[in-house]
């Protein structure tokens, strides 16, 4: 399958993507992966394994749209946790523009 990454096209195989990853050690998940086989690779590195280019080259959505038309299980980053209540003066201190309270 043809696949556009940093602006090149790459022709991508499900068998292909899994030679290459064979035998790489999978580096820990902070955002986007793709799982392959039953490990959890970063989509960086993935995308980094698959072109050979710099990470700063390409995003990991491009990787994680790739990967998924392949049929790969593709998630993305966790989401922020919510900040906890702040009591009104601490919230209105925080506000943009708004001096800080002493």
């Amino acid at each position: 399958m043809r696949c556009v990454i940093a602006r090149f096209p790459f022709e991508l195989t499900k068998g292909g993507v899994l030679e290459s990853m064979k035998g790489v050690k999978p580096e820990p998940v902070t955002g986007a992966s793709v799982i392959i086989g039953r490990r959890h690779y970063p989509a960086k590195q993935v995308g980094q394994v698959l072109t050979r280019q710099d990470r700063r080259d390409f995003s990991a959505a491009e990787v994680v749209r790739a990967m998924a038309q392949l049929g790969f299980t593709c998630r993305t980053g966790p989401k922020a946790a919510p900040l906890g209540v702040l009591e009104p003066m601490r919230h209105a201190s925080a506000m943009p523009g708004t001096p800080v309270a002493v």
